[in-house]
């Protein structure tokens, strides 16, 4: 998509903070601003923080050609329950589907206390109706009209404003659904329809219909958002392409992001990591674990080779969601998160946060418990102030709310709670962080440590020395990475098919009939996005099993022009990638391939990372002393620096504090921080 980017604007939607960053790609300036978020309806915040950002760059917004945006809306319906009063349509037989589910309780969850989530669509929402297609795709029985008909009626009558059909087997063959949709069209065009097979065409009746319901369920919700958003922009002027973040990593447009709308579901920390994975490559650290830690939640991930580690089997809340997306590990534990004392005296820090309003009890909004912020603030950590003095913090009223419902109860000294509740959040995210590392198979000394969001900072050496990691890397503008990393991001689609064979009778025509099929669709996708055909690339992979096995793992194949060496290939990729993540493989035994998938990438114009001045040997000066407390040394007289006075070759030796719009790094005793030509900061512990 090659055309000028004079001014491009990125707007990522957080739950405490919007984060707005406007770049000139021709001078390479950069203006960014925070403002807070506004959960009831968040274009307020978008707008918001446009007109900020523009205001402060004195442009006029009509001069963006491109607006890229990160948005929790259709996450946010989904948690809540707050999605649109969807039926479904289900072959006959079936209606208890999504009711039957996997018969299985989570891993964290207690067999006797675990209560099954309520299903976005309740059985008496759920209609059947006569047809059936079998596993190879034949149609034993059409679809019944006249008792189809009658199904959309009854689901009118119940109220309903969106409409789900799940029918058996409809990957291989989806014409009975197609009927059902053609119907719905007919007989109910106020409905919005999702057909799982355009949502999800593979087999796996369980997740295929909690996908598709899910998407029903938030697409009248994320159709209007992304409406006003259009509108607005248009409102202003603005006649400039609006890409939406995915949860693959990707963006998509307006009408892609409406009626796939549970693409965004997982989209929130997609860009963070995107933009982590921008940083990893600058800073020649391909192989990173990064953190994002916000106000609300900690959202850890793992990058390799400078890509983001993927999977197809994710989840949203209690709920599957076998969609490809960046695999992103996520906890309560932000800088809202509560800390309690229970009655047995146990202190706990999160999941329940503070959110942005009425926020921690520095923040004089009205909250009375103390949180990781309060923490941070009562031991020195952060200044009396955020975003450059917009919000004032109240240093007296963290430390009563500590005193009260955490250092009293507990009989201990104000500084030594307020260590513990950062002790306990801390322990939260290395568990965190051991999910995407050493429960995956990879030793984290190899990695780095790149640490964003708002919080991040504040908490990655101690995290790095638990974890073990080597090198903490702290972005030039870590509050608002996910911002950053919406500027990287490019068109991207997904298109998966099932095709299940075993060896050692792979079918190879079949399996270059479908590569075509997805390759056609995958084409026609970017078509419609205005793509030139130079700047499309498509990766070819399948889902990989053994025999018997209950779950695959994806492989890339080099060509979907498949013949018996490709084959032979991607199966030896397999038997040594179910080694690395299980610790062994079996050669011996007949494997699988269930599912052909195809990524297609749309490039979009990437801007420069921008360059820091040399320090050129000279000092950096502090602008400030600040009394620090450490677990292992009490409080100490600590120098505070300005980020923006950190130039390229700065070497700081800790303890020491820095401060900037959007974070405030901490530097321990015994460590070092230098400062990179790109303005990141390395931290690493000195050798004793």
């Amino acid at each position: 998509m090659s055309d000028t980017l004079p001014l491009v604007v990125a707007i990522d939607v957080g739950g405490t903070f919007t984060d707005v960053i406007l770049v000139d790609g021709e001078s390479g300036r950069r203006w960014i601003t925070k403002t807070p978020s506004t959960p009831s309806d968040q274009s307020i915040g978008f707008f918001t923080g446009l007109e900020k950002v523009t205001e402060q760059a004195n442009i006029e917004s009509a001069l963006i050609r491109r607006v890229f945006h990160g948005s929790t809306v259709a996450t946010n319906a989904i948690l809540e329950g707050k999605g649109a009063r969807t039926g479904m349509l289900v072959t006959d037989g079936f209606k208890y589907v999504l009711e039957i589910g996997r018969h299985d309780v989570p891993r964290k969850e207690n067999l006797y206390t675990w209560i099954k989530p309520i299903r976005p669509v309740p059985p008496r929402r759920i209609r059947e109706v006569p047809e059936r297609v079998l596993l190879d795709g034949s149609v034993e029985r059409s679809l019944d009209v006249v008792a189809t008909c009658q199904a959309i009626e009854e689901l009118k009558a119940t109220g309903v404003e969106s409409v789900a059909v799940v029918f058996l087997h409809s990957y291989a063959n989806a014409v009975n659904e197609k009927a059902a949709a053609a119907l719905l069209d007919e007989h109910f065009p106020e409905a919005h329809v999702s057909i799982s097979s355009d949502v999800l065409p593979v087999f796996r009746e369980f997740e295929r219909a909690m996908v598709t319901v899910l998407n029903a369920f938030i697409h009248p919700q994320v159709s209007r958002y992304i409406g006003g958003l259009s509108a607005g922009l248009n409102q202003r002027n603005i006649d400039a392409p609006l890409l939406i973040m995915k949860s693959n990593g990707g963006v998509f447009g307006p009408r892609q992001a409406t009626n796939q709308a549970i693409n965004m579901a997982l989209s929130g920390p997609a860009a963070g990591v995107i933009g982590a994975g921008v940083v990893a490559k600058s800073s020649g650290h391909l192989n990173a674990i990064t953190i994002d830690i916000g106000g609300t939640s900690a959202d850890v991930s793992l990058i390799r080779a400078g890509q983001p580690a993927m999977t197809n089997e994710s989840e949203i809340g209690p709920f599957p969601m076998q969609l490809p997306t960046i695999d992103i590990h996520t906890i309560g534990a932000g800088g809202g998160s509560i800390a309690t004392v229970s009655d047995y005296g146990v202190l706990t820090v999160g999941p329940q946060s503070a959110g942005a309003d009425p926020g921690p009890a520095c923040y004089g909004k009205g909250g009375q418990y103390p949180t990781v912020t309060d923490a941070n603030l009562v031991l020195g950590r952060i200044p009396e102030y955020l975003l450059g003095g917009e919000v004032v913090l109240d240093r007296d009223q963290a430390k009563r709310a500590i005193v009260k419902y955490v250092a009293d109860p507990l009989g201990m000294d104000l500084y030594e709670a307020a260590a513990g509740i950062l002790a306990i959040v801390n322990n939260n995210m290395v568990g965190a962080l051991k999910v995407v590392s050493v429960e995956k198979g990879y030793d984290p000394s190899e990695f780095a440590l790149i640490a964003f969001g708002g919080a991040g900072p504040m908490h990655a050496s101690e995290l790095s020395r638990q974890l073990g990691t080597k090198t903490v890397v702290i972005p030039a503008l870590p509050g608002i990475l996910c911002a950053v990393g919406l500027l990287a991001t490019d068109l991207q689609y997904d298109y998966v098919r099932t095709c299940l064979q075993r060896a050692p009778q792979y079918d190879l025509e079949l399996m270059r009939r479908v590569f075509g099929e997805l390759s056609g669709l995958a084409q026609q996708g970017l078509s419609e996005e205005g793509v030139p055909e130079a700047e499309r690339r498509l990766e070819w992979l399948a889902d990989v099993r053994y025999a018997k096995q209950g779950y695959e793992i994806t492989v890339q194949l080099p060509t979907g022009d498949v013949d018996a060496e490709t084959v032979s290939l991607l199966v030896e990729d397999f038997h040594q990638r179910h080694e690395q993540l299980y610790t062994f493989c079996d050669r011996e035994a007949a494997v699988e391939i269930v599912n052909l998938r195809i990524k297609a990438t749309g490039i979009v114009d990437k801007l420069e990372l921008s360059t820091v001045g040399n320090s050129n040997g000279f000092d950096v000066e502090s602008t400030s002393m600040r009394q620090v407390y450490f677990a292992d040394r009490g409080f100490q007289t600590t120098p505070v620096y300005a980020r923006e006075d950190l130039l390229a070759g700065h070497t700081l030796k800790g303890p020491a504090i820095i401060d900037q719009l959007d974070t405030t790094t901490v530097v321990f005793p015994r460590e070092t921080a230098r400062v990179d030509a790109q303005g990141a900061i390395f931290i690493e512990a000195d050798n004793e």
